[in-house]
């Protein structure tokens, strides 16, 4: 069972000894889709305890311990009943206007942990500063996008490789038109809007973003299988 969904994002939420609430809201998902009885719980809560064991001797022992007692809580719950209104919240944006950039730009401020970007074109200096911004941070982030627009005047790829982040590239001759991201593995931001300037200015464009793991998992599974194609 050490390879299913539940052992990945555990060993994911270590990596800063914290539990997110997207994060949380994936668990639970995984335990309600797993139709986890007890024994079950009892395996996993052993499996917390054995990745806190690994660390809890070094130097992040006490952040060690706190993530610990958020993993135990969560598979203590009866039901995640607590989160069920956030989990089915979702936002809509439009532009002209700076309702989508300010919505793209927020999601990466308050973004913990990583961001797996897959947008046709990126050339807004305000979002590709807030990109760089949270890699800077310590966030993981892969980006896809295509590469008509990545040699198009404007496009910040080659700035986001010039900075270590890691960048896949579609040289098929169709289009990788996908215009969606994914924040802390449970958020999913998506719609027509190109992360441009005329997308802003002057474009009749859309976003949706939808804090619902489910979503979540089944746009991580696309941008994973375009990842691996891509590379």
């Amino acid at each position: 069972m050490t390879d299913q969904p539940f052992d990945r994002i555990l060993k994911k939420t270590l990596d800063d000894f914290k539990v997110s609430r997207s994060e949380k809201r994936v668990l639970q998902q995984i335990l309600k889709e797993l139709g986890a009885d007890e024994q079950q719980r009892d395996f996993l809560r052993h499996r917390a305890f054995e990745l806190a064991r690994s660390e809890v001797l070094g130097p992040q022992a006490h952040g060690v311990l706190d993530w610990l007692e958020a993993i135990v809580k969560i598979l203590d719950a009866d039901q995640p009943a607590a989160d069920d209104a956030e989990q089915d919240r979702a936002e809509a944006f439009f532009s002209p206007g700076d309702k989508c950039r300010h919505a793209i730009v927020g999601m990466l401020q308050r973004c913990r942990t990583s961001v797996d970007i897959c947008v046709f074109t990126i050339t807004d200096d305000r979002i590709s500063d807030a990109i760089v911004k949270a890699r800077n941070r310590g966030v993981a982030i892969r980006i896809i996008s295509d590469n008509d627009k990545a040699e198009d005047l404007g496009s910040d790829i080659k700035r986001f490789e010039h900075v270590g982040i890691d960048v896949a590239i579609d040289q098929t001759d169709h289009h990788m038109h996908h215009k969606f991201a994914i924040f802390d593995g449970g958020i999913t931001l998506t719609g027509s809007y190109n992360w441009t300037r005329s997308a802003a200015e002057y474009n009749q464009e859309n976003i949706l973003v939808m804090h619902d793991p489910r979503i979540a998992m089944r746009f991580q599974a696309e941008f994973d299988k375009l990842w691996k194609a891509l590379r």
